[in-house]
């Protein structure tokens, strides 16, 4: 009965008859009638076993291979040279968070092609990629705030000023306004969700992996993709058009630093490979993606799509690794860490600037501070060089050691 269903057998050997001889005269074959399947999707072409997809062959984890490797060796010596001219702290470790996004996307990426014939596999090695991203967009806006002084510095020069309306940046919606402290909370507390957000989100997925109820693609009711899918697009939109608003904000302030690439870089990485996993999910669904037809490989639904979203994210780090080796170049602050012998830092030092780097303490202290009822009233630490309050616009040499801290009370009565 089963050889009646399989598509893989000719209608002839469906129903018993001896396969016509080639060549030899006969009737032409009539199309069978249709069947009971009334979707209107079509259906995915099926690949047998002698007819291996690409991602399941040996050229195609090489090839991955070989860019996640070279992006590995690029990113991590970066994140070396960044450790080693520990010039800046409050800056670098925002910059070496955004860069281990290179190694932890591309590895990740890898291992789930590696694992393509094994059943679901590469949800649990994608739910550590995508927990890293949330915490990439909130140190992207922290290394802006680093850049521009803090809050207090931000403020001093925004603060009072219209919002320019425009549709397209985003900012029709807020004709009339004028930028206050409740718009710098605004844009902390939209990226931080995100940060809240994806773990549960990632965590929610794998619990629904275990019990069968999600499938990438299948976007039925009774299914956890869509729900999820719809959840998640919400949540990482709202984040990166806060960065947007704040970017629009202060991009004159931000001129010096080049932010243009910096900003590129991070929302393409992240909003755009989320486009892209579920464009070919949809794809699979209408059928421009085959699936596989085996008795040996256990391939669910939506593998083939998000294996395909692996292997070209392999291939996209590698120059995504040679984009943020030019957005955070280490160069600038390689004089600023030398020893009076102009030697410089030690290993150990190298480590325990590691360690710090790796410290999501002053996340959650953000997030408290932002998220609490009592920011009306909240003291901002800003650093002087000097004694004399910084400059918004200053250049890295420009920072020396400050030796004084002073405390400045902002009002959020002007909620945003």
């Amino acid at each position: 009965m089963s050889r009646l269903w399989r598509r893989d057998v000719p209608l002839s050997e469906r129903f018993g008859e001896d396969p016509p001889l080639v060549g030899a005269p006969g009737p032409l074959p009539t199309a069978a009638p249709p069947g009971p399947n009334i979707s209107w999707l079509p259906e995915a072409p099926l690949l047998s076993p002698e007819q291996p997809i690409f991602l399941m062959t040996t050229a195609a984890q090489v090839i991955a291979g070989f860019f996640v490797w070279t992006a590995l060796i690029l990113t991590c010596h970066q994140i070396y040279m960044h450790l080693r001219s520990y010039s800046a702290p409050n800056e670098q470790r925002h910059i070496v968070r955004i860069l281990f996004i290179v190694p932890i996307y591309a590895f990740d990426s890898w291992l789930s092609l590696l694992f393509f014939t094994n059943e679901e596999y590469y949800v649990y090695f994608d739910t550590v990629r995508d927990c890293y991203e949330a915490f990439v967009i909130y140190n992207f806006l922290s290394l802006c705030y680093e850049y521009l002084g803090g809050e207090s510095a931000i403020m001093a020069e925004i603060r009072g000023k219209p919002i320019e309306s425009s549709c397209l940046y985003g900012t029709c919606c807020l004709w009339g306004r004028a930028y206050s402290i409740g718009f710098l909370r605004f844009c902390k507390q939209a990226t931080l969700q995100f940060c809240v957000v994806k773990p549960l989100v990632a965590t929610l997925t794998v619990l629904l992996q275990a019990y069968g109820k999600y499938k990438d693609g299948d976007f039925n009711v009774s299914g956890g993709y869509l729900y999820v899918t719809i959840i998640y697009n919400i949540s990482v939109s709202l984040s990166l058009y806060a960065l947007f608003l704040f970017y629009f904000a202060t991009k004159d302030l931000l001129r010096p630093y080049g932010p243009m690439l910096k900003f590129i870089m991070v929302k393409s990485v992240i909003f755009l490979s989320f486009w892209q996993g579920l464009l070919l999910a949809i794809l699979e669904k209408c059928g421009a993606i085959p699936k596989i037809s085996s008795a040996e490989v256990s391939v669910g639904e939506g593998t083939v799509a998000a294996g395909y979203q692996n292997f070209i994210i392999c291939i996209e780090m590698f120059f995504a690794s040679l984009a943020l080796r030019h957005a955070f170049t280490y160069k600038v602050y390689v004089d600023k860490r030398l020893d009076s012998q102009g030697r410089p830092a030690p290993m150990k030092s190298i480590s325990s600037s590691l360690k710090e780097t790796m410290n999501p303490g002053d996340m959650v202290q953000d997030a408290i501070h932002n998220f609490s009822p009592a920011y009306q009233q909240y003291t901002q630490q800003s650093t002087l060089e000097q004694g004399v309050a910084p400059p918004v616009c200053r250049t890295i040499s420009a920072r020396g050691g400050g030796d004084t801290e002073k405390t400045l009370l902002l009002s959020s009565d002007d909620e945003f």
